[in-house]
């Protein structure tokens, strides 16, 4: 029993799109981060030293004013536009690359998901017992691990640049201004890159865990797997009752299409094969029911009770059966076969009706290919 209840299979497809319409997803915030944090630092080196450039410019107008600017009140909204107009691409692009890159980011792993199913609230996260177990849970210690090990990446890294940039950043001082500003900034630049690109081995860890927990959750029972498999494929006992249904109406359907034959092909015992006509030269004899034993019995008391004609031709009637189904044309090698027989029966209508002689009886040999026989 406690076997049973083991969850050692792996998630069905319904399963994993169940949980995806829940909002059930490998997510990894790690990869999110770094994502992000790359993509400014990247950013920052493109657009950083033109940001910059714009800026002293900006300063250097704000704090040069004439005479006239000071007393004049319009002034600060042309300085406000001027200062506007030499920032706003280069910020822009900056906004842009993080935007698309905490989008990108955030669907990276597990892809772009929407519902609102995960967006209502859940009160068994208010749960304190549920707090408790996620804080000190294995997930709980596996954030404790990561935080920590976050904590060492970002200090080595944070110790390496300072210890590549360290003589430049002593002899600032000695550079001539504005020089040694935009040294500056080009010098955080890069250490900023190197402290983005340093939580790179975090995230290459956490998305294969996170793909790995996502998938330790999904997992199911065997149990479990048995119900889902019987309930999308219904029920043995249902889907025996839907045939029976099934079979019934088209049987019935059958029925009622017997009596507009033209005539009916018999085993004799065994098998019925009712075939009709269109008298329009295109169109080949269409079987327009069959059946084989209690069905076939039917057929032919249908066929009786309506003036249907009962032609016995075993070979012909298994041809038929099992080469056609219902409402479709006999295949081009019985042509010839159903031909002699449609020519029969219309010479013995017309025998019937006074308008004709007896026809001769219809030949026990009739040519049907080897690959249709039965």
């Amino acid at each position: 029993m406690e076997q049973s209840s083991e969850k050692t299979e792996e998630p069905t497809a319904k399963k994993i799109e169940d949980a995806r319409k829940k909002g059930q997803l490998a997510r990894s915030r790690e990869l999110s981060t770094v994502l992000v944090l790359a993509a400014s630092a990247i950013a920052l080196l493109i657009f950083g030293g033109i940001v910059a450039e714009s800026l002293f410019s900006v300063m250097g107008s704000l704090f040069e004013l004439s005479r006239d600017e000071t007393y004049d009140p319009l002034h600060m909204f042309q300085a406000l536009q001027y200062s506007i107009d030499r920032v706003k691409v280069p910020v822009i692009m900056f906004l842009v690359i993080g935007m698309v890159a905490g989008v990108y980011g955030s669907i990276a792993l597990g892809g772009f998901n929407f519902t609102w199913e995960s967006a209502e609230p859940k009160w068994s996260k208010l749960s304190p017992m549920a707090g408790f177990k996620r804080m000190f849970g294995t997930n709980g210690l596996v954030e404790l691990v990561k935080s920590i090990a976050k904590i060492l990446v970002i200090a080595t890294a944070t110790m390496t640049a300072l210890y590549l940039y360290r003589n430049e950043a002593i002899h600032l001082d000695l550079e001539n201004y504005p020089a040694n500003l935009f040294h500056a900034m080009d010098m955080i630049q890069w250490a900023f890159l190197i402290l983005c690109l340093s939580l790179i081995p975090v995230a290459v860890i956490d998305v294969p865990y996170q793909m790995h927990k996502h998938n330790e959750e999904l997992k199911m029972t065997k149990q479990e797997v048995k119900d889902e498999h019987k309930n999308s494929d219904g029920d043995p006992q249902t889907k025996g009752r839907i045939r029976k249904l099934q079979y019934q109406a088209a049987a019935n359907r059958m029925m009622q299409a017997v009596p507009d034959a033209d005539v009916v092909v018999t085993n004799p015992t065994h098998y019925s094969v009712a075939l009709k006509y269109q008298d329009d030269g295109d169109m080949a004899p269409v079987v327009v029911a069959k059946g084989a034993d209690e069905l076939a019995m039917h057929i032919r008391k249908i066929a009786t009770a309506h003036d249907v004609p009962l032609i016995p031709s075993p070979m012909l009637a298994r041809a038929i059966f099992y080469s056609t189904e219902v409402d479709h044309p006999i295949p081009h090698g019985l042509f010839m076969a159903v031909a002699q027989v449609l020519a029969y029966v219309y010479q013995l209508k017309r025998f019937k009706s006074g308008k004709g002689k007896r026809p001769n009886p219809l030949s026990k040999t009739l040519p049907i290919p080897p690959e249709l026989r039965r």
